[in-house]
């Protein structure tokens, strides 16, 4: 590739401070930065600015540190002491500085974890704006050299409120005494919508607040866990000075790696494979994809695999396709909830059979010509697909949905006219005229990095030498 290409939720604006982190006396200062943003979330649920006009993009809410305390409990928020309201003294003013790091270190424990993002600074090529931690000894004096807006993110569901009170809290935010109508939206339906920035901002702050709220006992020895580092650490409760743990035996976390749980990131390979003319691209239909839907192959990476080998198994498992001259393309983040999707294509024989039946994963698989995933990209309705359909995807990866689904339910072009429609009304001609027009399957938008790979290759930016022909399959082993 000539030049590293950005996926949506990639190529993050901010600078996420990550030497900072430990600081209880910077989380403390630039909490309060008056321009601070917040993103809310509720079990997933993303607080949206949303319109009546549908022709309008819902837009991220944005609140302000004042419009979210209601959520956040007494302060301090970070560096608490035993009881709500007390602050616990770092020594030397920065106890992060020592090698050994203290279990109170910017230590939340009382209240919903706070995820700090990072700081989205004003342009300027002079890096020596970048805050050193030695910055923050007066944290009153250093938060002034401040230059950006900072960012937040908090899941509110274990505050357990009631929908009412919800309701009530937001009413009283900035956003809503102007005006604007604020809801809770399942981000999948509105994925393509979202911008670079948003999109980005949005994907750290949905990994990481869903990461907080999962991981809530130690994996060390089952006790309940807290958070440190401005939501980027969990900790085990019993490592708290003040923890009275009795005879129990000492936490494995108590010495060496203090932390057992790290924010989440799951590498996912997604594939496409071209044949030996590079004519024909390999695409599947998974089972819960809505009808006539084929994208590229994924899979999740396996311990003790590189991902190129997790590309050579996935596309046998899937499709019973052996391939070879394994090239990447780009990554993207896709925070459902925490994975990084690392896009790759390869050669394969398109002349061999094509199987499903080991993982039973797919429901289909096919080679498609470079004509006719040009005539889906180019067809108005190809890459497109209904709020409804992309609901149901989202409550089915969720598992939220029933499983016995009718071709109607899973297929937006299945639904048969009535006899009363088929014999001509202006309304009904127009309605089998939309259901002729329907493209003959659909494909992923360039929202989604699969959207990315099929459409790079069907116009020409990725290819194989010619002299890759002769490669052939790699072997076991042999990678």
């Amino acid at each position: 590739m000539p030049e590293t290409h950005v996926n949506t939720f990639g190529g993050s604006p901010l600078n996420r401070l990550s030497w900072l982190r430990p600081s209880q006396s910077f989380m403390n200062a630039i909490v309060h930065v008056p321009n601070s943003r917040w993103l809310l979330f509720n079990a997933g649920q993303t607080l949206m600015i949303s319109s009546d006009d549908r022709s309008v993009k819902p837009a991220l809410a944005y609140l302000s540190t004042r419009d979210v305390k209601p959520f956040l409990g007494p302060e301090p928020y970070f560096g608490q002491g035993k009881e709500p309201g007390e602050l616990v003294v770092e020594k030397d003013g920065e106890s992060h500085a020592h090698p050994q790091h203290s279990p109170t270190e910017a230590a939340r424990h009382h209240g919903i974890p706070i995820v700090f993002l990072g700081l989205h600074e004003k342009e300027s090529g002079d890096n020596s704006v970048a805050l050193p931690s030695s910055e923050f000894t007066n944290p009153d004096e250093a938060i002034k050299k401040l230059q950006g807006t900072p960012y937040f993110a908090v899941e509110v569901a274990d505050l357990e409120h009631t929908q009412d009170d919800l309701e009530k809290l937001l009413s009283e935010t900035g956003p809503s005494k102007e005006g604007k109508k604020l809801s809770w939206v399942e981000p999948r339906t509105l994925m393509m919508g979202f911008d670079g920035f948003p999109a980005a901002v949005f994907a750290s702050a949905r990994s990481m607040v869903d990461w907080n709220q999962r991981n809530k006992f130690c994996p060390g020895c089952g006790s309940p866990t807290y958070s440190m580092w401005g939501g980027w650490k969990v900790a085990c409760k019993t490592l708290l000075p003040w923890t009275d743990n009795g005879n129990k035996k000492p936490c494995p976390t108590t010495k060496g790696l203090h932390n057992f749980t790290h924010p989440r990131t799951d590498g996912v390979v997604i594939m496409i494979a071209i044949d030996e003319t590079g004519e024909k691209v390999l695409l599947g239909r998974g089972r819960r994809f809505p009808g006539k839907f084929y994208s590229a192959l994924a899979g999740f990476i396996e311990p003790g695999e590189s991902f190129e080998d997790a590309v050579v198994r996935e596309m046998w498992e899937e499709a019973g396709v052996h391939v070879w001259n394994i090239k990447y393309h780009s990554g993207q983040p896709w925070p459902y909830p925490a994975n990084l999707m690392v896009g790759f294509y390869a050669r394969a024989d398109s002349t061999k059979p094509i199987r499903t039946d080991l993982d039973n994963e797919l429901v289909d698989a096919r080679w498609f010509t470079r004509e006719e995933i040009l005539a889906v990209i180019n067809h108005v309705g190809g890459t497109r697909f209904r709020h409804a359909d992309l609901k149901k995807i989202a409550e089915d990866i969720d598992g939220r949905s029933n499983t016995g689904e009718t071709k109607a339910q899973t297929d937006p072009t299945s639904k048969a006219l009535t006899p009363a429609e088929s014999k001509g009304s202006a309304p009904q001609q127009e309605r089998r005229k939309s259901v002729a027009d329907e493209p003959p399957f659909r494909l992923p938008g360039t929202g989604a990095i699969a959207g990315v790979l099929v459409r790079d290759w069907a116009e020409g930016r990725i290819s194989f030498p010619p002299e890759d022909l002769k490669a052939g399959p790699i072997h076991k082993g042999n990678l």
